[in-house]
Parts: C-alpha cells; sequence; structure tokens
C-alpha cells in the first residue's frame, strides 16, 4: 500500500473518529468554535483528494486523459446549477465521447 494511500485511509478513520466519538466524549459540552471548523473541513478535503488522485494519476504517474475532461464538465454543470444526475451525466457523457474518439 503506498504512502498516499495511507494517508487517506488515516485521514477518513479519524474523520470517523472524531465525527462518532465526539459526542460520547464531550457528553453536552459544546466545542471550540475553531474545532468545529477542522471537523468541518475533513470530509469535503477527503473528497477532493479521492478525486483528484483518482481523476489525474494512474499508478505513480500524471495523466491528462478523458477523466480530466469529465471533471471539466462537471465543473461546467455545477457553477450552472444544474441537478446532481445532470451533473453526473454530463461529466460520464463527455468522457465516453472522448474515449470513444481516442
Amino acid at each position: 500500500m503506498s504512502t498516499a494511500w495511507i494517508v487517506v485511509l488515516g485521514a477518513g478513520v479519524g474523520t470517523l473518529l472524531l465525527k462518532g466519538l465526539a459526542p460520547a466524549v464531550l457528553g453536552g459540552r459544546a466545542l471550540s468554535p475553531r474545532l468545529m471548523g477542522a471537523m468541518a473541513l475533513l470530509a469535503p478535503t477527503l473528497l477532493a483528494a479521492l478525486i483528484v488522485t483518482n481523476t489525474f494519476a494512474t499508478g505513480r504517474h500524471l495523466e491528462v486523459d478523458a477523466r480530466a475532461a469529465g471533471l471539466a464538465a462537471a465543473l461546467v454543470a455545477i457553477a450552472l446549477r444544474a441537478p446532481i444526475l445532470v451533473t453526473i451525466g454530463a461529466a460520464a457523457l463527455t468522457a465516453a465521447l472522448l474515449r470513444a474518439l481516442t
């Protein structure tokens, strides 16, 4: 297992532990705003890392291919406030068309 995956798994486990054990450990006490801000950023950061890794990496090599175009199509759909199914469809269709052309 590569170092990157160990970091990803560690962040995932840390997120689960913080979100799952915090209520049991803290009881009714509130967390500090600074810690709440950090906790709120863990899941989106992990998701972004997984998306970038799966889009631009092939093994240990950087590769820009149809997956990157699909991600770009999804970003455009999100910027236009399209529904999630339309966003996924646009990304899949873009990647599929580019793969068919090459």
